[in-house]
């Protein structure tokens, strides 16, 4: 089998990994927390059910349900454009290929919500005292983790890269 297709799987199979642990998760929350209070875990971190049918932090949640379709719509253009720039990027850049892959797995992860339920499981509720940032789920920690790899690649480590050549 040709090198390029096995590596085009293997970015594949680490999507399909962060989907698979979203889906897993947010089930599990669903099933546990659903009708419940939050359940502290430590002074800092809690689990919540959210049911989110805006963006990151519940933006535009309140918006009618155009932004359901906006949300879908954007999802699967961008899944489209990331799968296409993790083929062209094989065998030149694993770092970045490897970001993509998380963000391509994060947004599969919400789009599946989207889809089915009309809305993203958010269940993980970070604070401190009286402050607290949005709830977020596995899918958002994956795509906060690629997005940081991508801006880590294009400031570190492309100027790195051009140097060399």
């Amino acid at each position: 089998m040709n090198r390029t297709v096995v590596s085009y799987a293997g970015y594949l199979l680490l999507a399909a990994i962060v989907v698979i642990v979203d889906q897993f998760t947010k089930q599990l929350a669903y099933q546990n927390l659903g009708g419940n209070p939050a359940m502290d875990i430590l002074p800092v971190f809690k689990l919540v059910l959210v049911l989110n049918q805006g963006a990151a932090f519940g933006f535009l949640n309140d918006a009618g349900g155009w932004q359901h379709y906006l949300f879908i719509s954007l999802a699967v253009v961008f899944s489209a454009v990331l799968l296409v720039w993790i083929w062209r990027e094989l065998g030149r850049n694993r770092w970045l290929t490897f970001g993509l892959s998380l963000v391509l797995g994060g947004a599969i992860g919400n789009l599946i919500d989207r889809v089915n339920a009309g809305y993203v499981i958010d269940f993980i509720l970070l604070h401190y005292k009286d402050w607290y940032f949005p709830a977020f789920n596995i899918a958002d920690i994956a795509i906060t983790c690629g997005a940081i790899i991508l801006i880590a690649d294009s400031l570190l480590l492309s100027n790195k890269r051009s140097t060399v050549h």
